[in-house]
Protein backbone atom coordinates (compact mmCIF):
# COMPACT_ATOMS: atom_id res chain seq x y z
CA UNK A 1 0.00 0.00 0.00
CA UNK A 2 1.70 3.42 -1.06
CA UNK A 3 2.24 5.78 1.34
CA UNK A 4 -0.78 8.02 -0.04
CA UNK A 5 -3.26 5.47 0.58
CA UNK A 6 -2.04 4.56 3.75
CA UNK A 7 -2.45 7.81 4.99
CA UNK A 8 -5.83 8.71 3.67
CA UNK A 9 -7.18 4.97 5.08
CA UNK A 10 -5.49 6.13 8.56
CA UNK A 11 -6.66 9.52 8.32
CA UNK A 12 -10.81 8.11 7.37
CA UNK A 13 -10.35 5.34 9.85
CA UNK A 14 -9.60 8.36 12.63
CA UNK A 15 -12.30 10.75 10.57
CA UNK A 16 -10.19 13.26 10.58
CA UNK A 17 -8.17 15.63 7.82
CA UNK A 18 -4.77 14.40 6.85
CA UNK A 19 -1.99 15.69 9.18
CA UNK A 20 1.06 18.17 8.11
CA UNK A 21 2.91 15.08 8.59
CA UNK A 22 1.05 12.92 6.73
CA UNK A 23 0.89 15.66 4.20
CA UNK A 24 4.76 16.09 4.34
CA UNK A 25 5.58 12.21 3.55
CA UNK A 26 2.87 12.36 0.54
CA UNK A 27 4.92 15.46 -1.13
CA UNK A 28 8.17 13.70 -0.25
CA UNK A 29 6.79 10.36 -2.23
CA UNK A 30 5.35 12.39 -4.92
CA UNK A 31 8.56 14.17 -5.30
CA UNK A 32 10.17 10.94 -5.48
CA UNK A 33 8.33 9.28 -8.33
CA UNK A 34 10.50 10.34 -10.96
CA UNK A 35 13.53 8.63 -8.91
CA UNK A 36 11.23 5.54 -8.57
CA UNK A 37 10.06 5.67 -12.24
CA UNK A 38 13.74 5.88 -13.48
CA UNK A 39 14.56 3.06 -11.42
CA UNK A 40 11.37 0.58 -12.65
CA UNK A 41 12.34 1.69 -15.66
CA UNK A 42 16.05 0.53 -16.21
CA UNK A 43 15.37 -2.82 -14.29
CA UNK A 44 12.36 -3.50 -16.63
CA UNK A 45 14.36 -2.75 -20.17
CA UNK A 46 17.59 -4.81 -18.83
CA UNK A 47 15.49 -7.64 -17.05
CA UNK A 48 16.68 -10.03 -19.45
CA UNK A 49 20.42 -9.23 -19.03
CA UNK A 50 20.23 -8.83 -14.90
CA UNK A 51 18.25 -11.93 -15.29
CA UNK A 52 20.81 -14.00 -17.13
CA UNK A 53 23.79 -12.20 -15.61
CA UNK A 54 22.60 -13.17 -12.15
CA UNK A 55 21.41 -16.53 -12.84
CA UNK A 56 25.44 -17.07 -13.98
CA UNK A 57 26.30 -15.88 -11.23
CA UNK A 58 24.44 -17.94 -8.71
CA UNK A 59 25.15 -21.17 -10.92
CA UNK A 60 28.91 -20.37 -10.30
CA UNK A 61 28.42 -19.70 -6.38
CA UNK A 62 25.83 -22.62 -5.97
CA UNK A 63 26.95 -25.47 -8.41
CA UNK A 64 25.45 -27.90 -6.48
CA UNK A 65 21.74 -26.86 -8.08
CA UNK A 66 22.57 -27.70 -11.80
CA UNK A 67 24.72 -30.20 -10.93
CA UNK A 68 22.89 -33.88 -11.41
CA UNK A 69 19.92 -33.87 -8.61
CA UNK A 70 19.94 -30.01 -7.93
CA UNK A 71 16.61 -28.18 -8.36
CA UNK A 72 17.99 -26.25 -11.22
CA UNK A 73 19.80 -29.32 -13.28
CA UNK A 74 18.71 -29.85 -17.07
CA UNK A 75 17.46 -27.44 -19.50
CA UNK A 76 13.82 -27.33 -18.38
CA UNK A 77 14.58 -26.77 -14.77
CA UNK A 78 17.24 -24.09 -15.37
CA UNK A 79 14.47 -22.04 -17.05
CA UNK A 80 12.02 -22.61 -13.58
CA UNK A 81 14.69 -21.29 -11.99
CA UNK A 82 15.36 -17.86 -14.09
CA UNK A 83 11.69 -17.18 -14.43
CA UNK A 84 11.25 -17.53 -11.13
CA UNK A 85 14.23 -14.71 -10.99
CA UNK A 86 12.52 -12.93 -13.44
CA UNK A 87 9.37 -12.97 -11.15
CA UNK A 88 10.97 -11.51 -8.09
CA UNK A 89 12.74 -8.64 -9.98
CA UNK A 90 8.84 -7.63 -11.48
CA UNK A 91 7.64 -7.83 -7.81
CA UNK A 92 10.34 -5.54 -6.89
CA UNK A 93 9.84 -3.26 -9.84
CA UNK A 94 6.05 -3.13 -8.33
CA UNK A 95 7.26 -2.34 -4.41
CA UNK A 96 9.79 0.66 -6.26
CA UNK A 97 6.68 1.88 -8.44
CA UNK A 98 4.17 1.71 -4.78
CA UNK A 99 7.42 3.13 -2.84
CA UNK A 100 6.70 0.21 -0.06
CA UNK A 101 7.31 -2.90 -0.20
CA UNK A 102 3.45 -4.05 0.85
CA UNK A 103 3.32 -5.40 -2.79
CA UNK A 104 6.42 -7.59 -2.56
CA UNK A 105 4.68 -9.52 1.04
CA UNK A 106 1.65 -9.71 -0.45
CA UNK A 107 2.11 -11.14 -3.52
CA UNK A 108 5.24 -12.73 -3.51
CA UNK A 109 6.66 -13.84 0.34
CA UNK A 110 3.38 -15.14 1.95
CA UNK A 111 3.60 -18.92 1.30
CA UNK A 112 6.71 -18.69 -0.49
CA UNK A 113 8.83 -20.50 2.05
CA UNK A 114 6.46 -23.22 2.83
CA UNK A 115 6.34 -23.27 -1.43
CA UNK A 116 9.84 -24.17 -1.53
CA UNK A 117 10.18 -26.05 1.35
CA UNK A 118 7.39 -28.64 -0.13
CA UNK A 119 9.07 -29.05 -3.45
CA UNK A 120 12.27 -28.83 -1.99
CA UNK A 121 14.06 -26.32 -3.27
CA UNK A 122 17.04 -24.48 -0.76
CA UNK A 123 15.51 -20.90 0.20
CA UNK A 124 19.07 -20.21 0.55
CA UNK A 125 19.29 -20.94 -3.48
CA UNK A 126 16.49 -18.37 -4.10
CA UNK A 127 17.76 -15.97 -1.71
CA UNK A 128 21.67 -16.02 -3.78
CA UNK A 129 20.17 -15.51 -7.10
CA UNK A 130 17.52 -12.31 -5.94
CA UNK A 131 21.35 -11.06 -4.18
CA UNK A 132 22.72 -11.40 -7.57
CA UNK A 133 20.30 -10.00 -9.37
CA UNK A 134 20.89 -6.72 -6.84
CA UNK A 135 24.39 -6.70 -7.78
CA UNK A 136 23.79 -6.35 -11.36
CA UNK A 137 20.73 -4.26 -11.21
CA UNK A 138 22.82 -1.67 -9.31
CA UNK A 139 25.82 -1.83 -10.76
CA UNK A 140 23.52 -0.10 -13.68
CA UNK A 141 22.34 2.71 -11.20
CA UNK A 142 23.52 5.57 -9.81
CA UNK A 143 24.60 6.03 -6.36
CA UNK A 144 21.10 7.16 -5.44
CA UNK A 145 19.16 4.72 -6.93
CA UNK A 146 21.19 1.81 -6.81
CA UNK A 147 20.44 2.25 -2.66
CA UNK A 148 17.19 2.65 -3.45
CA UNK A 149 16.56 -0.23 -5.47
CA UNK A 150 18.70 -2.17 -3.45
CA UNK A 151 16.43 -1.82 -0.46
CA UNK A 152 13.68 -3.72 -2.07
CA UNK A 153 16.12 -6.72 -3.26
CA UNK A 154 17.49 -7.03 0.82
CA UNK A 155 13.67 -6.92 2.11
CA UNK A 156 12.81 -9.79 -0.55
CA UNK A 157 16.05 -11.67 0.95
CA UNK A 158 15.48 -11.20 4.45
CA UNK A 159 11.17 -11.64 4.15
CA UNK A 160 12.15 -14.82 2.62
CA UNK A 161 14.80 -16.08 5.09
Amino acid sequence: MSIVTKSIVNADAEARYLSPGELDRIKSFVGSGERRLRIVQALTENRERIVKQAGDQMFQKRPDLVSPGGNAYGQEMTATCLRDMDYYLRLITYGVVAGDVTPIEEIGVVGVREMYRSLGTPIEGVAEGIRAMKNVATSMMSGEDSAEAGSYFDYLVGAMQ
